[in-house]
């Protein structure tokens, strides 16, 4: 279950640029290091030495993936990133639905109305934290309307949790 929380877009930012340059500084270290070490033990002097520096490039795409998504993940220095990526794969799985929701909301279904305030608010904080002020604009309207909806049937308009329950209902509808 993905809760939404509340985070300063400028600190969000300085932050996930940070744990960004970290991650880029250690990709590139290692991807000069592996291409140069496959090439002093495999390669030629004077020769064709592309694929060993290839190998090295990819051996080093491979480790810095394995060490973001394994130790790196629960790093305080990694934490606004990953909540920005768990963000933005909660709101993935709600698009994925979007054409069933959008067709429930219609007909009235509490759990539908709920998925797609929880999918409003969190597309609202997506835009803050990524500085993108243009597209949030275009949806307030949109979102004004469903608020109302929500509240003339008596539904609380704090949906801060996606409950994966609510997507199974969706899809099985």
């Amino acid at each position: 279950m993905f809760e939404l929380k509340p985070c300063d877009p400028v600190t969000y930012r300085q932050q996930t640029r940070r744990s960004t340059l970290i991650v880029a500084v250690l990709f590139l270290a290692l991807a000069m290091l592996l291409s140069s070490l496959a090439v002093m033990l495999f390669g030629e002097p004077g020769g064709d030495n592309f694929r060993f520096n290839v190998g090295g490039v990819f051996a080093a795409v491979l480790i810095v993936l394995a060490l973001v998504r394994g130790p790196f993940w629960s790093q305080a220095w990694l934490a606004p990133a990953v909540y920005g990526w768990q963000l933005k794969r909660s709101l993935m799985s709600v698009t994925n639905v979007m054409h069933k929701v959008t067709e429930r909301v219609q007909a009235n279904d509490p759990t539908a109305i709920k998925l797609l305030r929880f999918y409003h608010l969190g597309l609202t904080q997506m835009h803050e934290l990524d500085a993108n002020s243009s597209a949030q604009a275009q949806l307030v309207g949109e979102i004004d309307a469903h608020k109302a909806k929500m509240h003339a049937m008596g539904i609380d308009t704090e949906q801060t949790r996606l409950d994966p329950a609510w997507l199974e209902t969706l899809k099985s509808a």
